[in-house]
């Protein structure tokens, strides 16, 4: 690899109008505008890496000035130093005390954590040629369990632990990258259809249509009325059926208490959802114990992750049997590296994992994590969450044919978005270049007070 150094850093508020027409709504956030706080990392060669954190609007500033700090913390550092001692290099951009204070691998901090380390990992992954998914593929299990800092979690489980699984795992790996390079390692699930600002012809037509496309996998919002997710329920079972090897899930975004999960979710079994994600705070491991042990006569399992910050959360999660099912989010985590901390955790507590997916760039993410669960570490298929809308503003965008996602083979972390979008949806952005200064903008800056 030759030697290249980090020279600078810049830092983009991107932000969708996803609020217009109610794209991601659900029961706790009723519009929000698709954002990246977004890192490019500048270098002495031709190379840059690009890394970014989804958001929904508002505060999204605060994350890139977040980025900024971080930023700094590397620049004048070769990439071979950063990438050589993975789990050091973690550590060390964890680790300044006056930033830990605000943020001790949570919140702010860590979300503009994600962008920086998933950064770097885009550079290092152009530099040699490779999509993401397979450089850690081409890992030996000791090469892969450096990259991880194991500090608060060695109770779940040990560096020498996750080696053994790893080895483990290398049996049918060959094959399984295979099935990686045809394309055939990650199919996909879609949320496209269940948002709660939709409409029930708009949904019923979307339900039909990814059926078509080749979909088994349904998820829809619920939550904020028990009368309209059955009716939206019983529509999406009309269109599904029940007896086609079809599946549907639901997500209430956390809005009940856990005494009202439990309750509102027995009133939703005779549709058979697979799970129920999110049902009550993030935070409440206790919580999420006590709502999976009430459905389980019920054939209904839990899933939750998207708004979980850290390994440390996971851990409790899976040690105490909370959750049926991982929902690691690319960015919400420090980047990749602790990810991989959590898809070890997951299969030594045989839980599948579930990426949460539904945010712009978050497909491109997550369908190197998939990859890397199946061909690394797991060794199982699972599902992938897909939302249809915004890919149109990368590179390299996540594609779905025949209900499976299609490998990223570029070069990357596939999360490059084109230089036209990055201006155009700049936030607060230049007159006459940025959509945020348009007519079009008013209803949303006046009504939402911007």
């Amino acid at each position: 690899m030759p030697e290249i150094t980090i020279t600078g850093w810049s830092t983009r508020d991107v932000r969708f109008p996803t609020s217009l027409d109610k794209t991601g709504s659900d029961a706790m956030n009723a519009a929000g505008d698709y954002s990246a706080a977004y890192c490019i990392l500048q270098t002495d060669s031709d190379f840059s890496g690009h890394g970014m954190t989804f958001t929904i609007g508002r505060g999204n500033d605060i994350v890139c000035a977040a980025i900024n700090h971080l930023g700094d913390r590397i620049k004048g550092r070769t990439l071979s130093s950063l990438t050589s001692n993975w789990g050091k290099t973690w550590r060390y951009l964890v680790a300044d005390s006056q930033l830990r204070w605000i943020g001790p691998e949570k919140g702010v901090i860590h979300l503009a954590l994600g962008a920086v380390v998933n950064a770097i990992w885009d550079l290092w992954a152009k530099v040699l040629g490779k999509p993401v998914w397979r450089i850690v593929a081409d890992m030996t299990p000791e090469e892969f369990v450096s990259c991880i800092d194991f500090r608060y979690i060695t109770d779940a489980i040990t560096p020498d632990e996750a080696i053994a699984m790893l080895k483990e795992s290398e049996g049918g790996k060959a094959d399984r990258i295979q099935d990686a390079l045809r394309s055939r390692a990650v199919p996909a699930y879609t949320t496209s259809a269940g948002w709660l600002g939709y409409g029930e012809d708009k949904m019923k037509g979307l339900l039909e249509e990814t059926l078509s496309a080749g979909y088994k996998h349904f998820k829809l919002k619920v939550g904020t009325s028990l009368e309209a997710d059955r009716k939206r329920l019983s529509i999406a079972r009309e269109v599904i059926g029940y007896d086609k090897g079809n599946v549907l899930m639901v997500d209430a975004n956390q809005v009940w208490s856990v005494p009202e999960a439990i309750e509102y979710m027995k009133k939703l079994a005779d549709f058979k959802p697979w799970f129920i994600e999110e049902p009550t705070s993030p935070d409440d491991i206790l919580g999420h114990k006590a709502v999976r042990d009430a459905l389980k006569p019920y054939g209904i399992g839990v899933a939750t992750g998207e708004m979980c910050q850290n390994r440390v959360i996971f851990k409790q999660l899976l040690m105490c049997g909370a959750i049926d099912v991982c929902q690691i989010d690319a960015c919400r985590m420090g980047g990749v590296n602790e990810v991989l901390a959590v898809l070890l955790m997951a299969k030594k507590y045989n839980v599948p994992i579930v990426p949460h997916s539904g945010g712009v760039g978050l497909p491109e993410y997550t369908q190197h994590l998939s990859t890397i669960d199946y061909v690394v570490v797991s060794g199982k298929l699972s599902v992938l969450e897909y939302v249809d809308h915004l890919h149109e503003h990368f590179l390299h965008p996540s594609v779905i044919k025949d209900g499976y996602y299609q490998t990223p083979t570029e070069a990357g972390y596939s999360v490059e978005m084109k230089a036209a979008s990055m201006d155009q949806f700049s936030y607060p952005g230049e007159e006459g270049v940025s959509w945020w200064k348009s007519d079009e903008a008013k209803p949303i800056l006046e009504g939402e007070k911007y």
